[in-house]
């Protein structure tokens, strides 16, 4: 039997306030043959920057649960969120359901939105008129909280 349950996500407003310039290698870092990096770090990048397009409606949400798993979005992972683009279809968004938030691939269709998991475990959420619903927001970056084999 599939799961139905969303996934919850816990949301904080993006604080571009402060600036915290981190070592960047800018000439990009090789997946292949190794090349001496350290010759390449030679400017700044404030993430602040590069993942805020529109600071005023962009938020950033921690992943708890696993429905978004085959997309490579984990649980604990922080996803950045705005307001400010309009969803379309296809689009990875972040969406209020009777209350809950959950992040799903959005199938839109004329009559009916679906919220479409990741996870065979789970199963799609159709909308209805009958639901509480809202598109919360655009995801448009995801972070992973670790990326270490131990």
């Amino acid at each position: 039997m599939k799961q139905s349950q969303t996934t919850i996500i816990d949301i904080s407003q993006a604080d571009t306030s402060s600036n915290m310039p981190l070592p960047y290698a800018d000439h990009g870092i090789q997946a292949g043959f190794p090349s001496p990096a350290q010759d390449y770090i030679t400017e700044a990048i404030d993430l602040n920057i590069e993942v805020v397009r529109h600071p005023a409606a962009t938020f950033y949400g921690r992943v708890n649960g696993d429905s978004m798993i085959d997309e490579g979005i984990d649980d604990g992972d922080l996803i950045v969120i705005d307001r400010a683009i309009d969803p379309a279809d296809g689009d990875l968004a972040v969406c209020c359901v009777e209350g809950d938030f959950t992040v799903k691939r959005l199938k839109i269709e004329p009559d009916r939105v679906w919220l479409i998991p990741a996870n065979e475990t789970f199963d799609p959420i159709m909308i209805t008129e009958d639901c509480r619903f809202e598109i919360w927001g655009v995801v448009t970056y995801v972070i992973k909280r670790k990326y270490r084999h131990r």
